[in-house]
């Protein structure tokens, strides 16, 4: 009975040690070694490009965010650009938002663009490339709001960009806004 709990003991360890590599791999490969950037950026109509985290993704416009069940589909394959909000090129506030976190065994394989987004400091370059035209920003702020505080995805405040996402990461408690103006 002792060699079978012994046995049984160092399975279990090894099983759990197993799923914490599962889990926590994919994010140290993110940390350590940030995927390449695609070589041709044009291959989206829209697309956002943050440099310095490592960030590409294909941006959705139009997408309601108010209708978690059609937002929710969009942000499995990227980020969505809220409805009622302006365009690069526009001159009005856009309003771009994203997951940032996932149950963590799925923070790689699932849709997390936004992982990030809490390292983006002042300064940093986010550009947009729509229409074959490439638009570049500078971060200059950024804000931690509550869900409710959605002043800033109704008022229009000029040409600037807003990046949503949730924070802190793995939950939805809070939503994270970083500001950025054209350059």
């Amino acid at each position: 009975m002792k060699k079978f709990a012994y046995y049984f003991g160092n399975a279990l360890m090894a099983f759990s040690l197993l799923i914490l590599v599962y889990i926590y791999y994919p994010v140290f490969l993110m940390y350590f070694f940030p995927p390449s950037l695609p070589k041709n950026m044009d291959v989206y109509n829209f697309s956002l490009e943050i440099p310095s985290l490592h960030i590409f993704s294909p941006v959705f416009t139009g997408i309601d965010p108010y209708n978690a069940n059609v937002y929710r589909k969009v942000l499995e394959k990227g980020i969505a650009q809220a409805k009622g909000t302006g365009l690069p090129g526009q001159g009005k506030t856009i309003f771009l938002f994203a997951h940032s976190s996932d149950a963590p065994w799925n923070i790689t394989r699932y849709n997390t663009i936004f992982y990030r987004l809490p390292e983006l400091k002042n300064g940093a370059e986010v550009v947009i490339r729509k229409d074959k035209k490439v638009y570049k920003y500078k971060v200059f702020a950024e804000r931690t709001v509550w869900p409710s505080q959605i002043q800033y995805l109704k008022k229009d405040s000029g040409n600037i960009l807003i990046l949503q996402t949730c924070t802190p990461v793995g939950t939805d408690w809070q939503r994270l806004l970083v500001f950025a103006r054209p350059v």
